[in-house]
């Protein structure tokens, strides 16, 4: 990872492992009097909540988002907010085999290398857990937007030449 500090008017911090307490991010720069409640954030995690699909994860985590500083009564306080997503299906005993071998396509080799120590309980930062965290800030980024009536949409037009012929905004985001 590049960093764990992202943005310039709003920045958000990442922090937390795959198999640690939990994983969060504190937000700092968002406005006050945003209104912003943990269903609200709670909508978006449910979106990437793992074991959801084939393609996921069959770990089954809650993905309950805590709001723990930085919103008073439903309202942003201007004060840096802070979400946590606390693990609770995190079996570090089946990674114990990969304490001493780098698992390929995995970031095990990349982070001993730069930091000369790894978390290999399932990847520690670098696990797609991680993610967790940027959607609960997407949350807070579109709680933002949508008190200016700001909305971001997108779709795929075409994809390996097939050309997506119809277009429906309303149906985007009932799409998982």
């Amino acid at each position: 990872m590049p960093g764990n500090t992202f943005g310039t008017l709003l920045k958000i911090t990442t922090w937390g492992e795959s198999h640690g307490k939990g994983v969060g991010v504190v937000i700092d720069g968002c406005p006050p009097k945003i209104p912003l409640t943990e269903d609200m954030i709670q909508v978006m995690m449910d979106r990437r909540k793992p074991g959801s699909s084939i393609a996921s994860t069959a770990r089954k985590e809650a993905d309950k988002a805590v709001i723990m500083s930085g919103v008073f009564e439903g309202i942003t306080t201007g004060t840096p907010i802070m979400i946590m997503m606390f693990n609770t299906d995190a079996n570090s005993s089946a990674y114990s085999p990969y304490a001493d071998i780098f698992r390929p396509g995995h970031g095990d080799i990349s982070y001993q290398a730069k930091y000369g120590i790894r978390d290999w309980r399932g990847g520690g930062r670098a696990s797609a857990r991680e993610t967790a965290a940027r959607v609960a800030a997407g949350a807070v980024a579109k709680a933002i937007l949508d008190k200016e009536n700001i909305s971001v949409q997108a779709y795929t037009i075409e994809l390996g030449g097939i050309e997506a012929k119809k277009r429906e905004f309303d149906l985007i985001g009932k799409n998982p």
